[in-house]
Parts: C-alpha cells; sequence; structure tokens
C-alpha cells in the first residue's frame, strides 16, 4: 500500500477539526502541521488532535515532505492563502465556496496553470452514497428522460444570528441561505443534470432577529438541453437535505437527517432514499437501502490522489466557480424581480470586471 499522502491545514476553526476528523480515518492522507494566526487556536488544535503547528505560514510552506495544503480559512481569505500556497508549488484544497467572489474564484483556477498544481473545491455533498446512486440510475436509463429536478437545503440559522455573527451581514452572507446552503444544491443538480444555462430567482425576509440578510431563497433553473430545476431552501425551518428527481421512467428520492451532517459516516442509518417506477402509483414503489459512506473522507481522499498524480478531480475549480456562478446569476434575478438571468453572461462580467481588478462581492 502506499504511504499517505502528506498534507498541512490553514485555519484552525470548528471545521479543521471535522476534516481531521475525517482525515484520521484513511489511509491515503495525513495530516502533519496545522497553522492559524491565532496562537490560541494553535494550541487548542495541537491540545485537541495531536497535530502540531507551525508559527506561520511560510514555516509549514517550507516542509518539502507537505504535498498540498487544506484551507478552513474564511471565505474572503480562500484567494490570498491559495496564492501562497500554490506559489511554493504545493496542491490546494478549499473549503465551498471555492472564494467569496466569482471574480477571487476564477483567479484560483487560474493557480493550476500558473503555478502546475491542481484545486480541489469541497463541495463534498455530490459525494453521499444516495447521490451517487440517483447519478448511476440516470446513467444506466433507469429513469428514462430526466426532465424535473427539486432540491432543498434549509435549517433554522437565521433565529439564531446575532450581530456579532458574520452570516448577520448582507456583505459577507450575501442572499442568506442562497449562498450558505443553496450554493450546495447549486453543485448537486449540475452534477446530476449537467450545463446550466439559466437561472431565476426570488427571496424574502422572514426572521424576527432583524438580521440584513434574505432568510428565504427559491432558484429555478433551466439546463442547456432543456430540462429545468428549482433550488429551495429557508434558514427559519428544521435542517432537511433533499433531492428529487424526475424522469420519463421513474423518479427518484433522497433525504438525509441535517442533524448528522459533521459525522457523514451516520447518514445512511437515518436517510431516505426510493425509487418509483412506471405509471402505478406508490404501487411500484420500491424503497432502497442507502449505504455506508463518508463524504469528507472521500474528498480529502480525491485530494489525496490529485497532490499524488497532479491531475484534477470533479471537485474541479471549473465546478466550483458554476456554482458561485449560479449565486451570482441568482442575485442579479431578485435585485431585477426574478427576470432569467444567462451564466454565460455572469461568467463573461465576472472575468471583465477580473481584468479591471475589481473583485466586488455581488
Amino acid at each position: 500500500m502506499a504511504e499517505p499522502v502528506h498534507v498541512g491545514i490553514v485555519g484552525l476553526g470548528r471545521w479543521a477539526r471535522v476534516l481531521t476528523r475525517a482525515a484520521k480515518k484513511s489511509d491515503a492522507i495525513k495530516i502533519m502541521a496545522g497553522f492559524s494566526r491565532s496562537e490560541e487556536k494553535r494550541e487548542a488544535f495541537t491540545r485537541d488532535t495531536g497535530i502540531p503547528t507551525t508559527p506561520d505560514l511560510k514555516s509549514l510552506l517550507a516542509d518539502p515532505s507537505i504535498r498540498g495544503v487544506i484551507l478552513t480559512v474564511p471565505n474572503e481569505q480562500h484567494l490570498p492563502v491559495a496564492a501562497e500556497v500554490a506559489k511554493a508549488g504545493k496542491h490546494v484544497y478549499t473549503e465551498k465556496p471555492i472564494a467569496s467572489t466569482l471574480e477571487d474564484g476564477l483567479a484560483i483556477a487560474a493557480l493550476e496553470k500558473e503555478h502546475g498544481i491542481t484545486v480541489t473545491v469541497g463541495h463534498s455533498a455530490r459525494l453521499m452514497a444516495g447521490v451517487r446512486r440517483i447519478r448511476e440510475a440516470i446513467d444506466a436509463g433507469e429513469l428514462g428522460r430526466v426532465a424535473l429536478i427539486e432540491a432543498n437545503f434549509s435549517n433554522e440559522r437565521a433565529l439564531e444570528l446575532t450581530p456579532q455573527t458574520w452570516r448577520w451581514y448582507k456583505h459577507r452572507a450575501p442572499g442568506g441561505p442562497l449562498s450558505q446552503l443553496a450554493i450546495h444544491m447549486f453543485d448537486l443538480v449540475h452534477y446530476i443534470g449537467g450545463e446550466i444555462s439559466q437561472a431565476s430567482s426570488i427571496a424574502s425576509k422572514l426572521s424576527p432577529v432583524g438580521a440584513e440578510v434574505d432568510d428565504q431563497s427559491l432558484t429555478l433553473l433551466k439546463f442547456q438541453d432543456g430540462k429545468v430545476a428549482y433550488v429551495g431552501s429557508s434558514w427559519t425551518a428544521p435542517g432537511i437535505f433533499s433531492l428529487r428527481v424526475f424522469g420519463s421512467k421513474g423518479l427518484m428520492h433522497y433525504e438525509i437527517d441535517f442533524g448528522v451532517w459533521d459525522t457523514p459516516d451516520e447518514i445512511h442509518k437515518s436517510s431516505s432514499l426510493y425509487i418509483q417506477r412506471g405509471k402505478d402509483g406508490f404501487g411500484k414503489r420500491e424503497v432502497l437501502q442507502d449505504s455506508e459512506s463518508d463524504m469528507f473522507r472521500v474528498e480529502l481522499e480525491l485530494f489525496a490522489e490529485s497532490c499524488r498524480s497532479g491531475r484534477g478531480n470533479e471537485l474541479s475549480a471549473d465546478n466550483g466557480n458554476v456554482a458561485v456562478a449560479c449565486v451570482y446569476a441568482a442575485l442579479q434575478s431578485i435585485e431585477s424581480n426574478g427576470q432569467l438571468v444567462k451564466l454565460a453572461d455572469v461568467m463573461a462580467a465576472a472575468r471583465a470586471r477580473a481584468g479591471e481588478g475589481d473583485r466586488h462581492v455581488a
């Protein structure tokens, strides 16, 4: 068996611990060192995980045994930290979204050619066993021609917001659940349905706490081949993550308990997965056993393989930027009372702004 790929991790908050737990379950990857600007966080991370830390990023990047770096820093820091990592010749993993702006996301994608490294983006939801089962059914023709996709990712986060939390503010969490939850589903429907051409969206603010951000989001997507999708997200409701795909021969439904999101190896214990075939209503509905999987371990193993081979994987920067472009298109649509917005126009505008050095958040 090959030796595990040695990596570092930058940003040592709660999510760093979730990914560290996932990495410890794998023989393919090993986190050797961590870094945070906060000495308190460095000490706490070592105490909790047993992994040593370095006093600065330069020291971590100087270690020749480290082939890649996991970034769990705030979204607006993804580009500057990724640029430092890539400049050192290390492969990059960023949490989703790839960046806080589409211009930054495109700049991160460009690091691959500029420095000969790969970029992996943590859109892990597409790696869940139930989602893979639906994609397998589509590829095998079990569902016939897919025409409609419904996706919903909701939780009660807006009921807990305070002015001390960054998600309170519109410029840091544009669209509220749109940029925090629905972005997962944009990548998911892209994976399931193919190329997305247009988006239309509406939003509302109903939480009593008074935050700047909207807390209800509904986006309609149209794909290049004509199929359509709905992506909904409520920030004032009990947590749910659901996907339903409608085809000419059958439909499939997958739903998980949001309460086990941080422990993905337990998702299969409470998830719901079924296929409904033909014209007999529930008569031919078949409940399927969801398989045990761990989307966080799998995404880190994809990253490890990219570090080892120098080849990209499906959690690519380009796919990450499509998800951000969907958020941008939805935000533009909200500002124009729900008009359809072309993703190609959003991408072209972002490339133009990037060329002009303008990196404003949408």
